[in-house]
């Protein structure tokens, strides 16, 4: 809901609403959880792509994969939308998606019974 309200402001252009609207919606971020954080990327990308300024997808993101930092889904989602606003990010993307392939080689290496590596579970 923050997304949304900071995405009206934006689009309002009025400064004071921007700044308090960026304000809250840092607060929040910076407080949930990954799933909460990731819901909130997914509905707003969903209806508009655009719509959520870089700075707070990066932050988003980056908290995210902080508190998820071996879910190389995760990493190579972060590091995907890193790309759609590079070049300047191209090399943090990267790093993303070569510690997922990490990751998912490890994983593989350390397949159980069912065949799951300790990265699909």
């Amino acid at each position: 809901m923050l997304a949304d309200e900071m995405v009206e402001a934006i689009s309002r252009g009025d400064a004071d609403t921007i700044r308090e609207a960026e304000r809250r919606f840092v607060e929040c971020v910076t407080f949930a959880d990954a799933g909460e954080i990731l819901a909130m990327l997914n509905t707003v990308i969903e209806a508009d792509w655009m719509a959520l300024p870089p700075w707070a997808r990066n932050l988003s993101y980056r908290l995210a994969c902080l508190q998820r930092p071996d879910d190389p889904d995760l990493l190579r989602e972060a590091g995907a939308d890193l790309y759609n606003f590079g070049p300047d990010w191209d090399d943090i993307a990267a790093v993303l998606e070569a510690r997922a392939e990490e990751l998912e080689r490890k994983g593989a290496g350390e397949a159980g019974p069912g065949g799951e590596g300790a990265a699909g579970r």
